[in-house]
């Protein structure tokens, strides 16, 4: 794989960087997860006005990317490969976001009788799925048993890092203060635990 004669030089640089992250790279995946990463993260929170989702979604767009470098091609830039990337999971994003807030009754009159009750659509959906039964309260318990045992097999740099960002709910700044690193770090080294996590699930357990 060539690099493209009419990139530009910061896009060359891209290319010697994603062809260190194919061999595996861990220093690559920062690097380029630092030279974009507020980009991205603007680019979304423009789309979606909600700067923890935007977060998110920033993590996820480069998970995708780095998920699937391996079918990156010199044809564009690495920043338009992954713009795109990011754009598009953000547009699935979005219609998931407008598919949950559908109306709940049956037609739209009824929705609009009720719509002075005092509960609306919103904090009716959320309402309803709050509310698990106690086999749905099992299986979650469950669930959260099997995820701490999960993550007692990584690593302890990454175990630390999960146990912070999931369990203390600390933010990247937090975990970052807290560890004394780079947020660009927290933010690659949360992804390849994530990534390991669900390595590790599917040998073992099949899927959450």
């Amino acid at each position: 794989m060539e690099v493209n004669p009419d990139f530009s030089e910061k896009a060359q640089k891209d290319f010697e960087l994603v062809k260190q992250a194919q061999n595996g790279s861990q220093f690559a995946y920062t690097e380029l997860m630092s030279r974009y990463r507020d980009a991205i993260y603007y680019m979304i929170l423009k789309m979606i006005s909600n700067q923890s989702d935007a977060e998110d979604l920033t993590i996820e767009a480069f998970g995708k990317a780095f998920k699937n470098i391996d079918q990156y091609q010199p044809t564009f830039a690495f920043s338009t490969w992954l713009f795109k990337i990011a754009s598009n999971n953000c547009i699935d994003f979005l219609r998931k976001q407008k598919t949950k807030k559908v109306s709940i009754y049956n037609n739209p009159s009824e929705a609009e009788s009720n719509s002075n009750d005092g509960l609306n659509i919103e904090t009716s959906l959320s309402i309803q799925s709050d509310m698990l039964d106690p086999e749905e309260i099992l299986i979650k318990d469950q669930k959260k048993i099997l995820l701490h045992e999960l993550v007692n097999n990584l690593k302890p740099r990454y175990k630390q890092l999960v146990q912070l960002r999931y369990f203390k709910e600390f933010s990247y700044e937090e975990i970052a203060e807290e560890l004394d690193i780079p947020i660009g770090t927290v933010k690659a080294q949360l992804f390849r635990a994530r990534e390991l996590l669900y390595g590790i699930l599917k040998k073992k357990h099949g899927s959450i």
